[in-house]
């Protein structure tokens, strides 16, 4: 009986804290409510209207069922953390995706489901239909999802709703994001969201002018730029036109969105060091050595290959069209300026594979960017380089090797360790999306972009995701955008704790 009332507790605990990451986002729905009132979109408001109060419902029955949570104080554990994170975004998808499925947009709910989730891990690949004229509610909440997706659903709960958490750092760190920008964590979610809100009023502005000067009237203008700054930032990938940021045909739009993305990439303690006046972090930090070597090296080679292949005229098409597409594609924002089939008819096999490479590696550590991060990249870079020291160097010269991010850190073996881990499970679960690729029949090259665009949260496609994509695939590449974003470990807790949950069940069972 002991065994069963800590498993009670334990439920109790997660459902008590995902209960309240569902009520946050089921106030969040109060935007796009509000969007279709101004606008006068009385159908998508009622579809709203519909999936806020489902949501509320949920979220209200999951905190009263475990109110006992609160009136205990009940400790949360490290398991219950990357529980709830992991939870919290597989119910989200649900209820956030209802609106989308009242809209008569998607063919299924599945691909409703999809959409969601793409939005939240900040992917950008999309199923919904006509783009193009979908109602300005249901385009807010698009990209309003994959805003607080870059920032995380659990990381906005700890800013807003959740007062005095006991264990608060075990929910944040559930999210795939451990940097402290200060002691406490409430205040480390606040920073993190007032970064967010200033980058959001200066991109928009910036964007708003620039709409304004390439032909867009004033209220148009300020939507577009708005949710092509909500993107950029998070690095999703998602637009309001079919066509993507193709739509505006223009340099200094395709620019200044590019130098969002770019920004919006890195690790939020940067951006807290910067503000704080440590500009040499940088130069110093080797997240930021990582990715300026990597992206100089992706954007060279794409220009060389496809050089040879004489598919662009001059240096500005190969700027727009090369240097563009692999920096969305290494920073995993997924913007796209030319259509998803040149990839496949124009760019050859050594493109798509600079283009594979950019997309695993992805952006930063703790920032809205997907892949395995330029930071494993470096840790395992520098313990190769560290081991191949050791062994030229006499034994009782041994020194202690470090590295710098935000501080200086000793490189062990552990860190280097757990960071080739993470890489060797998104290599795998970028193997297996390929192999399952070629399996319903799309060639070797679209099945490995495609897949590393899922598996990295980046969004560019090749004309696999579709509407008329097997619904196996569609379900292996939500999967892959889940595990990826939250980086495997609370995917594995939440599955090694229901499997348990389970067993434990099939034993008592059996013993009666």
């Amino acid at each position: 009986m002991k065994i069963f009332r800590n498993t009670v507790g334990s439920v109790e605990i997660i459902s008590y804290y995902t209960g309240y990451v569902v009520l946050c986002m089921a106030v969040l729905m109060l935007i796009p409510i509000a969007t279709s009132l101004i606008f006068a979109e009385w159908n998508p408001l009622l579809d709203f209207l519909i999936s806020m109060a489902i949501t509320v419902l949920v979220g209200l029955g999951m905190v009263l069922f475990g109110w006992r949570t609160r009136l205990q104080k009940a400790h949360i554990q490290w398991k219950h953390g990357f529980v709830v994170a992991a939870l919290s975004w597989l119910i989200l998808m649900v209820l956030c995706a209802i609106p989308t499925m009242l809209s008569g947009n998607v063919g299924s709910m599945l691909d409703a489901c999809f959409d969601v989730m793409s939005g939240f891990t900040t992917t950008g690949l999309v199923l919904t239909q006509n783009l193009d004229h979908l109602s300005s509610g249901l385009n807010m909440w698009r990209h309003m999802l994959t805003f607080i997706g870059g920032q995380g659903m659990v990381v906005l709960a700890l800013t807003v709703m959740v007062k005095g958490t006991n264990g608060a750092y075990k929910l944040y760190v559930g999210e795939a994001k451990d940097i402290e920008l200060v002691p406490n964590v409430k205040g480390t979610t606040r920073i993190i969201w007032k970064i967010s809100m200033v980058y959001l009023l200066i991109g928009t502005a910036a964007l708003w002018v620039d709409g304004m000067l390439i032909g867009l009237s004033p209220v148009p203008a300020f939507l577009h730029a708005l949710y092509i700054f909500e993107s950029a930032w998070s690095t999703g990938g998602f637009a309001p036109m079919t066509q993507n940021i193709m739509y505006y045909h223009s340099v200094s739009y395709e620019t200044i969105a590019m130098v969002i993305f770019i920004i919006g990439s890195f690790n939020f303690g940067l951006h807290y060091a910067i503000w704080q006046g440590k500009r040499k972090e940088l130069i110093k930090n080797i997240e930021t050595q990582s990715f300026f070597i990597t992206s100089f090296l992706a954007c060279m080679l794409a220009v060389y290959g496809l050089e040879k292949l004489h598919v662009y005229p001059d240096a500005v098409s190969f700027f727009r069209r090369v240097v563009f597409n692999v920096l969305s594609a290494h920073t995993t924002t997924g913007f796209g300026n030319i259509y998803a089939r040149q990839f496949a008819l124009e760019w050859g096999d050594f493109g798509i594979l600079i283009m594979v490479f950019a997309m695993l590696i992805g952006g930063s550590a703790c920032s809205t960017a997907g892949g395995f991060k330029g930071l494993r990249m470096g840790i395992v870079f520098k313990g190769l380089m560290m081991d191949v020291k050791k062994l030229l160097c006499s034994e009782r010269n041994m020194k202690v090797y470090k590295f710098h991010y935000m501080k200086d850190h000793i490189l062990d073996d552990s860190l280097v360790r757990s960071s080739s881990v993470i890489i060797i499970c998104y290599m795998a679960l970028f193997g297996l999306g390929t192999l399952l690729g070629t399996f319903y029949g799309y060639p070797l090259a679209s099945s490995a972009f495609e897949a590393a665009s899922a598996t990295g949260n980046v969004g560019l496609s090749i004309g696999v995701t579709a509407p008329g994509t097997p619904a196996g695939l569609k379900i292996y590449y939500i999967v892959a955008m889940y595990m990826g974003r939250l980086e495997f470990l609370s995917v594995f807790a939440l599955f090694g704790y229901v499997a348990g949950g389970v067993k434990k069940l099939c034993v008592k069972s059996f013993r009666h």
